[in-house]
């Protein structure tokens, strides 16, 4: 009525193909059920609007309210996503008044129905009004009974309140429940009007101690009411009721009970005692309905308003029997189960289904096919479409598929996306962006390549030696052998840098591989030896150079090593460091190999700790004091020298 703008006092009926689904208040004065034809309906009342439900079309990309969808059955499949729209809303509407979880509890129970647990925020009210409640002690001991309420009447406004039982009189001074069901009614009604203001829809409500009871009550005073059933008054209320009517006791278990006992009232059921109950139903199930029709249910609200499903049907009359036209049912199928996947967040990765279901029923027999929905792929309608194909396909090739009375497409298992994610397109930039950033870029490189008089700067040309450098161990090497080699400073493995200012070839060797053992026992000169030539060769140098003016001397980054006398810059000194080490692991190794057993008495350059380079089989030992001619050391095989870079 609120879309089409009709008074609320004019009947309304909401039609589906030949029958109704849904009368409005005014309508029933008439005497008009759900189950009239329509026919019957208008003889009943001539002005009775009727409006068809929204249906998809064949073809259509999305539902719509057709006028004369009821004489097209066989094309049309009835779409419920404007009562799934609606319902949305009006849940967005509660959950804006009510306070913010975990105080806020909702669960939806289904498309026009929630269940709201008021417990907390009823307790945060309570407790403002009456301050005597949250102490001193003795009052916030559970154990202690609390004061009497200083109000002796309460004042229900409006609500359709229920009669107490027979044991219980008005006059009596109400209890600290009774004053909790009245908070829990103005919480309620203030719900109630603002869904009404908003929306404009008028909705009914119960107000009780459990979910049970509160489902019974919002039926019990319609329309646009709110019943309360306060705790003195269950017994009361459920005595007038059909079992069947309460949740889980309709069906096969309620057909069981009125066969069993003869009754399907709750007043005469009340009279079987527990022990005949259990006897005749079962411990458990005796049990369960022994203390549900006294109003004893502790199931929880859960605060779920997510939908766990999707599912898309059609029954058809006359039945189909080609492939034909369940390819064109499943393209219909699939358009709304996407279309209801958008609304979810699907397109933003919010939730998503992992698995598609086909159902197909032939000749009474229903079959079924599974499939999982690919996680590495965005869900679009052509992929669930897709997938449908090939589930019916797998149910065609079994045989025995036509003719076909019904035919459903669900998709179920949802998951929420994680959160905070972004995919690889949002790492990448693309067209003028990336060419504004290269640009940025190429700039900023030849700002850093121009001195400030405008010319080119000429870079110093470093050798890195390629792959090789990879290879040494600069900082872990020092700090293992600074017992060994005190405050020696070497350089990097292989000779001076080519950057050093005096580098020669005598020293390092034209294209000498630095790890190539042969050019270092060629280059074999003791190190007192060495560091002389070092000397005289760089006095030779500065003596037939000419001097250099005293601000062109080492700068304050140089370095000169103390050991070849060597100056380069201070980026350098770890890799010189490295080369005199490793030049005195040569010698040193040189040294053991060539011996018959004697230690030597000394280590290169005040090295005095026995040495144990290279590897060695079994128990024996290279060097150490007391080894006699049995016990002299091996002889160290070709190429074991190469490992100790890798100690």
């Amino acid at each position: 009525m609120v879309r089409l703008n009709i008074p609320e006092d004019k009947p309304l009926a909401v039609q589906q193909w030949q029958g109704l689904i849904a009368i409005n208040y005014p309508a029933r004065k008439y005497g008009m059920n759900r189950h009239i034809t329509i026919s019957e309906a208008k003889k009943l009342c001539p002005d009775l609007i009727m409006q068809h439900v929204a249906t998809w079309k064949e073809g259509d990309e999305k539902w719509a309210y057709h006028k004369d969808a009821f004489a097209h059955i066989a094309t049309h499949k009835v779409s419920l996503d404007p009562y799934r729209l609606e319902s949305k809303r009006i849940l967005a509407c509660i959950k804006d008044v009510l306070p913010a979880p975990p105080i806020q509890k909702v669960e939806k129970a289904s498309i026009d129905e929630v269940f709201l647990d008021l417990s907390a925020q009823t307790h945060s009210i309570l407790l403002e009004r009456y301050p005597e409640l949250s102490g001193p002690a003795p009052y916030d001991d559970p154990a202690e009974s609390l004061p009497r309420p200083p109000t002796t009447a309460l004042d229900w406004n409006t609500d359709a309140l229920v009669d107490l039982d027979t044991a219980e009189t008005e006059d009596d001074d109400p209890d600290w429940d009774d004053i909790a069901m009245l908070i829990g009614s103005e919480i309620v009604r203030a719900v109630r009007a603002v869904i009404r203001e908003r929306l404009k829809y008028t909705c009914s409500a119960g107000i009780a101690k459990n979910k049970m009871i509160a489902k019974l009550g919002s039926a019990h005073k319609k329309p646009n009411q709110q019943t309360i059933v306060r705790n003195r008054a269950v017994q009361q209320f459920l005595g007038g009721f059909k079992f069947t009517k309460i949740r889980n006791l309709g069906g096969k278990l309620g057909d069981q009970v009125v066969s069993t006992f003869g009754t399907d009232l709750v007043e005469e059921l009340l009279e079987v005692p527990l022990e005949q109950l259990k006897s005749k139903l079962g411990d458990d199930t005796g049990s369960w309905v022994y203390q549900i029709i006294r109003g004893e249910e502790q199931s929880e609200v859960n605060s779920r308003t997510q939908i766990k499903s999707m599912l898309s049907a059609k029954s058809f009359r006359p039945s189909i029997n080609t492939l034909e036209q369940a390819v064109r049912w499943l393209r219909i199928f699939a358009a709304d189960i996407y279309s209801r996947l958008v609304e979810e967040g699907v397109n933003e990765n919010k939730r998503r289904p992992k698995t598609i279901n086909l159902h197909h029923r032939q000749s009474g027999q229903m079959r079924s096919r599974q499939a999982p929905i690919p996680s590495g792929r965005p869900i679009d309608e052509m992929m669930v479409f897709d997938l449908a194909k090939t589930l019916l396909g797998q149910v065609i090739i079994e045989g025995r598929a036509w003719p076909c009375a019904n035919l459903s497409l669900s998709v179920g298992g949802f998951e929420d996306g994680p959160a905070g994610n972004r995919g690889i397109g949002g790492f990448l930039v693309r067209g003028e962006e990336a060419k504004a950033i290269a640009s940025t870029a190429r700039d900023a490189d030849r700002r850093a390549l121009t001195s400030e008089d405008g010319r080119p700067e000429k870079r110093q040309r470093v050798d890195h030696w390629g792959i090789q450098k990879f290879f040494l161990k600069r900082e872990e090497s020092r700090e293992e052998h600074d017992d060994e080699f005190g405050s020696d400073q070497v350089s990097a493995l292989g000779g001076p840098s080519r950057t050093s200012p005096h580098y020669n070839d005598e020293e390092r060797g034209s294209d000498v591989d630095p790890y190539d053992d042969a050019p270092l026992q060629q280059n074999d000169v003791p190190p007192e030896e060495r560091s002389t030539r070092t000397a005289d060769a760089h006095k030779h140098i500065h003596e037939t150079s000419d001097p250099s003016p005293p601000t062109h001397q080492l700068s304050i980054e140089a370095y000169a090593c103390d050991r070849c006398s060597k100056s380069m810059s201070t980026s350098n000194k770890e890799e010189h460091e490295d080369w005199h080490f490793a030049k005195d692991l040569q010698a040193q190794e040189r040294n053991n190999s060539t011996s018959t057993g004697a230690r030597p008495t000394s280590a290169p350059h005040g090295n005095s700790r026995p040495s144990s380079i290279g590897p060695h089989k079994g128990p024996k030992k290279i060097g150490g004091a007391g080894q006699n001619g049995a016990q002299a050391q091996k002889r160290v095989e070709k190429g074991q020298s190469r490992l100790v870079f890798g100690r």
